[in-house]
Formats: structure tokens, C-alpha cells, sequence
């Protein structure tokens, strides 16, 4: 016998932090308090989600997307949450979750404050009081975040609002504010300095990693904050974090901060803002390097740049890694263009080091891979396209026998509310129909996810057939190819290539 599963589900967004009982410990004392007391808690087994930071206006959340997955997979037989608004805010997409997505896959769905067990409610949502507590959440969250944006500007406006994260080179004070970070600063004063006695970022990046400097990202891990991906640094530093410390105004003791927008609330999309919709204070905290300095910086960058540099569209564009350090390949555009790890050009001692491969070799290499792989699926036989017909017509029976039942509920209730039958009768009759109601759905439901696979299964062979023919029909690698097939290509020393797939049918 499969064991019950029951999932606490928990939220804590930023702005909940500051109430005791909306924090972790408090949500997963509740939680479990009322697991235990439930009679299928004695063979079941009880798993944890924790989503601590994020905002519930969208379900862009790890856990809450590795919950709705497991329900999906039908290993979830029951959530409890602490109360709507934990799950989440968006009164549609919440609804949707609640009331379509677990009804289906048999999952039931508790909210402890807000007394709701969808248990008790079977065919029905919960009434116009759970509909309510959708919208009032949503509308809470909305002007929550309004006030909180409001006062953080009136902050940034007055200079008092500093970032979580200080910028390389800084660290935070007992009183809050940036202070120079004395190691640190020194490895920003020296780029300023070599720039401006005319090195160039690329051989400012070898130096820095010749002489052993951790990067950014590494110092910051080595002093305790793990924000960063720090895996495929190895100390190497890249021309990109060169220029864009070189581009911070903020090592002046110049205070910028706001330079950009969140386009909805609760999202995560961003667009920045022009400069003059930026908060620029001067003199606000301690410089690292003088106004001089950084102007003459600039300078320089600029000088070292190319102005109106044309862009240039190839197949493989985004697409090319190096198979040893996982970087993206860098493209120099020669006489005979080609493909290069940038990443390892100051450690020598790397295996990708010197690492070269031309465009069109690789373009070659990767048509003729294709074109291999185009062949075994031709062998294997893409076989007849399973048939819908079957399936939709057994799901319209059910809706159908499903709409008489209901019809038929509506009837007894009629005759009963004419007098035509008794309470007894009534109550009799319709707890018949409530039966092959709840056996019908069930059947329906499981036709319909049986249905939904034979779709996709035939969606995927059309597509297989689709890139058969336009391999067949290409006389060498285009975008569009690229495109539907490839998500990356990984090039190795000895020119061998492999290729990461978007289309699951496409493999070797």
C-alpha cells in the first residue's frame, strides 16, 4: 500500500519577516501541529516546502514549482498551508491551483487559519468568503508594495537607503553605510591605476590573475557572502568585470542607486531607467579613488572600445561552450573567423588553453552530426501517429453522462422543493447521483490525462518528422535549424563536439 503524502507548504516573503507569526519556525509549528492530528498522519508520510524570501504575487517560486510538479506526477495526496495568502497572492492563478489543477489529480488542499478543508467542499470552490480572501490577499500584497516602494525612494532620496550587497571593494559599517574594505580597495585602486597608465582590461585581467587576486565573486564567498556562482572561476578574472568596475561611479563616494524598475508587481522583470530618473548624491560615503582618476578612466575605456561595432548574426550564435570550463566560446572575426575560450587565455596551464576552432569547421562538424542523427531516426522508424479519435470521443461520452447527472440533481431537487418526493427520498437519490457523479469524474478525468499523453505523443512525432525533412532538405547548418535543435554545443581541444538537444526525441 503507497503511503499518504502530506505537504507543508511554507512562505516568508521579506516584508513578512517583520511578523513573529508569519515566521518559518511559527508556520512550521502550525503546520505539523496539525498534520499530527490528522487520522491519515499515522501512516503517512510529511514533507516540507520552504520558499523564504519570495514575494507571493506569482508562483515564480523553487518549492512552490517543485510542490505543483510532484502533484502533477500524482505523489502529492494532501497540502496544508497556514492560510491562503502563504501560497499565494495572485487571486486567479491561486483559484486556478485550488480549484482546477488539485481537484484533477485527486489532492487535497488545507488552509489552516482560514478553516478551509477542499475535503468538505467536493464540487463546489468554498463560496464567495474564499473568493474574498483571494482578492483581499492580492489587493494587501499590491498596496504592501506600493508603501514599501514609496518609502525606499523617499530613502533613496534622502541617501539613506543602502543596497543589501556593497560593491566590490566596499563593505557595510557598524552604523549601515559603505566603508572601504581595505583589501579589496586596493585591488580597485589598482585597476584604476593601470588603466590609467594605458593597460588595456584584457591584460589588467591577466595581471590580476597572474599575481593570484581572487575575483569578486570568490573574495565575497571567501568573507561569507555565497550570493555568487563561484564554481567555474578559478581565480580567473574576465575583461567584463575589469570595465564594469572601471564604469562605477560609486568608487567616487558618489551615491547611485535606483538606475532600475520592476515592470509588475511581485515580478521579476526589470527595464533601467534613464539617468536623470537615477538618485545621485556626491560626496556620500567614503572614495576609493579620487574624481580625476575616474574620469581619466573613462577616457581610456573609451579609447579601447570600438565605436559602432557591427554585429554579427551565424548560426551558432549563443550556442557555442567550451567542454572543459563551460564558458561561452568567444567568435574573432578574421579573415577566416573562429571560435576561442577567452576564459582560459591567462591560465596556460588550463586544457582549454589556445583552445581554437574555426566558424565554418565547426558549423561543418555540427551539420554532419545532425545529418547522422537525422539517419538513425530514419532507421528506426518514426512508426503510425496513435490515434485521438478513440480517447475524445470516450472523454465527450463521460461529459456528457456527467451533464445528466447534474440535470438529474437539479430535478430531485425540484421535485423535492414541489413536494413531488420526501426529505428521505430526496436525500437517498441524491446520494446516488453524488456517487456515479464522483465516479464518472474520476473515470473522465483519467481518460483526459491519458488523452493529453497521446497528444503530446503525437505532437512529438510530427515534430521529429518536421526536422527530418527540413535536415534532408538543407545543404549545410542555418539559424532556423539551430534554433529548434540545438540548446548548446560544447567544443573540446582535440575539436571533438557535443551536443546538448531542446528536442527530447533527438538523441542518440
Amino acid at each position: 500500500m503507497q503511503n499518504y503524502v502530506i505537504a507543508l507548504y511554507i512562505r516568508l516573503s521579506l516584508e513578512d519577516s517583520k511578523y513573529d507569526s508569519l515566521s518559518i519556525q511559527n508556520q512550521h509549528l502550525i503546520l505539523n501541529e496539525f498534520a499530527l492530528s490528522m487520522p491519515e498522519a499515522a501512516h503517512a508520510e510529511v514533507l516540507e516546502f520552504v520558499d523564504n524570501g519570495f514575494s507571493g504575487t506569482n508562483f515564480e517560486r523553487p518549492d512552490v514549482q517543485r510542490l505543483i510538479e510532484m502533484v502533477r506526477e500524482n505523489k502529492i495526496d494532501c497540502i496544508i498551508v497556514k492560510d491562503f495568502s502563504r501560497f499565494g497572492r495572485n487571486s486567479i492563478e491561486t483559484g486556478y491551483f485550488i480549484e482546477r489543477v488539485f481537484p484533477l489529480y485527486h489532492t487535497r488542499f488545507i488552509s489552516v487559519s482560514d478553516d478551509f478543508d477542499s475535503a468538505k467542499f467536493k464540487g463546489d470552490t468554498g463560496g464567495m468568503d474564499v473568493a474574498f480572501k483571494y482578492l483581499i490577499n492580492e489587493y494587501y500584497s499590491r498596496d504592501m508594495s506600493i508603501k514599501t516602494k514609496s518609502a525606499k525612494y523617499t530613502k533613496m532620496q534622502r541617501g539613506e537607503y543602502q543596497s543589501k550587497i556593497c560593491p566590490y571593494g566596499y563593505r557595510k559599517s557598524a552604523d549601515g553605510r559603505m566603508e572601504p574594505d581595505p583589501e579589496a580597495a586596493a585591488v580597485v585602486k589598482q585597476i584604476f591605476e593601470l588603466v590609467v597608465s594605458g593597460t588595456n582590461a584584457t591584460h589588467i585581467a591577466r595581471k590580476l590573475y597572474q599575481q593570484g587576486t581572487p575575483t569578486p565573486g570568490e573574495y565575497k564567498a571567501a568573507t561569507g557572502n555565497h550570493t555568487f556562482d563561484i564554481s567555474r572561476a578559478r581565480g580567473i578574472w574576465s575583461n567584463s568585470t575589469v570595465l564594469r568596475i572601471l564604469e562605477d561611479e560609486r568608487y567616487t563616494g558618489t551615491y547611485v542607486i535606483g538606475k532600475r524598475t520592476v515592470l509588475e508587481v511581485g515580478g521579476t522583470r526589470s527595464r533601467r531607467k534613464d539617468r536623470d530618473k537615477w538618485y545621485i548624491i556626491p560626496d556620500h560615503h567614503p572614495a576609493i579613488v579620487g574624481k580625476e582618476v575616474f574620469e581619466h578612466a573613462q577616457t581610456a575605456i573609451c579609447r579601447f572600445s570600438i565605436p559602432n561595432k557591427k554585429q554579427h548574426d551565424y548560426p551558432l550564435k549563443g550556442k557555442v561552450y567550451c567542454g572543459c570550463c563551460d564558458h561561452a566560446l568567444s567568435r574573432i572575426m578574421q579573415k577566416t573567423p573562429l571560435f576561442y575560450c577567452r576564459h582560459s587565455e591567462a591560465d596556460i596551464k588550463s586544457p582549454c588553453h589556445g583552445m581554437r576552432i574555426g566558424v565554418a569547421e565547426l558549423e561543418q562538424l555540427v551539420f554532419t552530426v545532425l545529418k547522422k542523427q537525422m539517419e538513425v531516426m530514419l532507421g528506426m522508424g518514426a512508426g503510425e501517429l496513435p490515434t485521438l479519435e478513440a480517447g475524445l470521443a470516450r472523454q465527450a461520452e463521460y461529459e456528457q453522462q456527467i451533464s445528466s447527472l447534474q440535470d438529474a440533481k437539479r430535478h430531485l431537487y425540484e421535485q423535492y422543493l414541489m413536494r413531488e418526493i420526501e426529505l428521505d427520498e430526496y436525500k437517498s437519490q441524491k446520494a446516488l447521483c453524488d456517487a456515479k457523479l464522483v465516479q464518472i469524474k474520476n473515470t473522465c478525468a483519467a481518460v483526459m490525462v491519458q488523452t493529453k499523453q497521446v497528444q503530446e505523443q503525437r505532437e512529438e512525432q510530427i515534430k521529429q518528422k518536421q526536422i527530418i525533412q527540413e535536415i534532408s532538405l538543407a545543404d549545410g547548418l542555418t539559424a532556423s535549424l539551430v534554433d529548434l535543435l540545438i540548446e548548446k554545443v560544447y567544443v573540446f581541444p582535440d575539436k571533438r563536439i557535443e551536443i546538448a538537444y531542446k528536442f527530447r526525441g533527438f538523441n542518440a
